[in-house]
């Protein structure tokens, strides 16, 4: 992959987090995010989500709150080296959907999943160096 796509798609994949994880940073945007789900649930005939407890919320927030700011610090710094780490946990991201979707978790992360799993592999692609220009 050429560094400038490389480098694009870091950018796509940080933007993206940011749009997915927004609603999962506090107790009240996950309640309308969830509300969301479920209405998608009943469209598609699926069985309603069950309703989250507190710990539930909790680690929702937590895992919100740091994926939004990682994302926050990937598109401020404009590091692509940072993709490396971001493939690693998208890695970690999808072998826990992976987990959850055959223990029973709602179809919809299969989505998610493909979306996450796209990012890992080509986050963990080999870029060519740039071409060194030769002074005359």
């Amino acid at each position: 992959m050429s560094p400038t796509a490389f480098h694009r798609l870091y950018r796509i994949s940080s933007w993206y987090d940011l749009l997915i994880t927004w609603p999962y940073m506090t107790p009240l945007t996950l309640g309308l995010f969830w509300s969301a789900m479920n209405s998608a649930h009943a469209a598609a005939g699926l069985a309603p989500l069950p309703e989250p407890n507190t710990y539930a919320i909790l680690f929702a927030n937590f895992t919100g709150s740091v994926v939004f700011v990682w994302s926050v610090v990937r598109l401020r710094l404009n590091n692509p080296q940072l993709a490396r780490y971001d493939a690693v946990g998208r890695w970690l991201f999808s072998a826990w959907m992976l987990n959850a979707v055959l223990n029973g978790a709602s179809p919809l992360i299969w989505g998610f999943l493909v979306i996450e799993l796209t990012f890992a592999v080509l986050q963990s692609l080999p870029v060519r160096e740039p071409a060194q220009t030769v002074a005359a």
